[in-house]
């Protein structure tokens, strides 16, 4: 069974055999932006009028595209790629999805050999003097860029820095009075309005394709920092760090990933907000570095259920399953089983809304959080601190299944002091059979169950008393792995 997966789309071709073959990889693909010079809006289209209403008639986009291709480049890259030996000799490929990928890990490792690799990618003109914004991963591993302008003139460019976290890279060339962008706001992007990619899908330059805005602040898969844009607009290998433009020829996202079974445009394309990636072209330009912010907790989606227990009207908000030690969440007093309404003044109505609004901080950066606390509202405070290498954690159900035992439908134990120690928690109890209403809610063998209803249980007995005294639903903290989730559970 063929798998979903998120591909961001980038032209690779292997020197070493590509060229015999004729084959295109689609790997991944991706944009950025920045201010520049202003350009006459596009005008919006005409209207005429049909049995005494306004029929709104189909955009025209060239007078866009003739003021604003010039300023979209293509980008070729040249790298060295190191590989084992080991890898690639998988015959059904080396991807980690694949049924037979275990049977070749485990491989002796040979040194690494060193492999020659092309990929084309996209970019645009943000300032007359050459800064140029694309994807971080378009300029991956690179050893030389080049960038091609629509009059034909070749540069190569200077990689001032990346930033993986947000997808974005700032390239110069030694050039003036270059044709550019214009930057617009996407905060005020509606979904449902027409949008404009503009990119060189498979090496094709200045490409035009239309669409629009199908949603907004996407969270996907890995890019918990950027709540992307998603758009119906054909993107396709090679778009990548390609503009999208409004109507009015302003640069709105960053093309940057595709979700697609086949490798190519599937109707679901994603791209990076333009006040994102501004965000990160001027900290590169004047640090040569991106810096983001940290809260340090662990958060996860609140349903009906969980809404429920914890006494909110409507499931809302972002509710914490953890707090780091030393992090400004628990500076601020945060506890497991708080829920974050507010973030510095903007409602979160859904948890993957909270890693990018505190991501975009700079550190040091003093916020309120407005949070849901024993049964009601009050603001903290707090500074933000330093992200470095950790992800934000966004953690989520699994599925279980054992034998039944009690209206809970567990068998538990103690901790030992070992245990307790390991996992870094002063008690709980371990679940060594689950069934029944537990299972059916997705509690697994060796979840770690540290509180019920926010009161701490160490023994089976203090377990099953909590349980029989509560409602129709308990809200479990459940220590998996290295992660704590709240599991919700209904058992009346």
């Amino acid at each position: 069974m063929q798998s979903n997966v998120f591909k961001r789309s980038l032209v690779a071709l292997a020197v070493a055999g590509a060229f015999a073959t004729g084959t295109l990889v689609a790997d991944r693909h991706g944009f950025s932006a920045a201010d520049a010079a202003v350009n006459p809006p596009v005008a919006a289209p005409s209207q005429s009028v049909v049995g005494g209403a306004p029929a709104a008639a189909l955009p025209d986009f060239a007078d866009l595209v003739q003021q604003q291709g010039p300023a979209v480049v293509q980008i070729s890259v040249t790298g060295t790629l190191k590989k084992t030996a080991a890898q690639g000799m998988n015959p059904f490929g080396d991807d980690e999805d694949n049924p037979f990928a275990p049977f070749f890990k485990n491989l002796p490792q040979m040194p690494q050999q060193p492999r020659q690799m092309q990929g084309m990618g996209s970019g645009f003109i943000i300032s007359p003097d050459g800064i140029i914004l694309t994807n971080a991963h378009v300029v991956a591993n690179a050893d030389e860029v080049t960038v091609r302008l629509t009059d034909h003139r070749e540069f190569k460019a200077k990689v001032l820095g990346t930033d993986k976290r947000t997808d974005v890279a700032v390239l110069k060339v030694d050039a003036k009075n270059l044709p550019t962008a214009r930057i617009g706001n996407s905060e005020k992007a509606r979904v449902g309005e027409w949008v404009v990619a503009i990119g060189a899908p498979f090496g094709l330059d200045n490409t035009v394709t239309s669409g629009i805005i199908s949603a907004k602040g996407r969270s996907l898969p890995g890019d918990s920092y950027v709540p992307f844009i998603q758009t119906d607009a054909a993107v396709n290998p090679g778009n990548s760090g390609g503009p999208l433009f409004n109507l009015h020829g302003e640069v709105i996202g960053i093309n940057s990933q595709i979700f697609s079974r086949s490798g190519g445009f599937q109707g679901l394309a994603f791209a990076v907000p333009i006040d994102v990636a501004m965000n990160v072209e001027h900290q590169i330009v004047k640090t040569g570095h991106a810096q983001h912010g940290r809260l340090g907790v662990t958060i996860q989606e609140v349903n009906q259920q969980l809404a429920e227990n914890f006494g909110l009207k409507q499931p809302t908000g972002a509710l914490v399953s953890s707090v780091q030690k030393g992090s400004p969440g628990e500076k601020a007093g945060l506890q497991p089983g708080d829920v974050i309404l507010k973030f510095d003044g903007k409602p979160i109505s859904r948890s993957g809304e909270l890693p990018p609004l505190v991501a975009a901080l700079t550190p040091g950066t003093d916020v309120t959080l407005e949070v849901w606390h024993d049964g009601k509202a009050k603001d903290v405070h707090t500074k933000i601190a330093a992200l470095e290498d950790e992800k934000p954690v966004v953690a989520s159900n699994g599925n279980g299944s054992a034998a039944q035992q009690g209206k809970l439908g567990v068998a538990v134990r103690p901790l030992t002091a070992d245990e307790k120690k390991q996992a870094e928690v002063p008690g709980g109890v371990v679940v060594e059979d689950v069934a029944g209403a537990a299972a059916k809610a997705g509690l697994q063998p060796g979840d770690v169950i540290i509180s019920v209803n926010s009161t701490p249980v160490n023994s089976p007995e203090q377990l099953r008393n909590v349980i029989d005294k509560a409602g129709k639903t308990v809200a479990l903290l459940v220590q998996r792995e290295d992660a704590r989730i709240f599991i919700p559970v209904t058992i009346g």
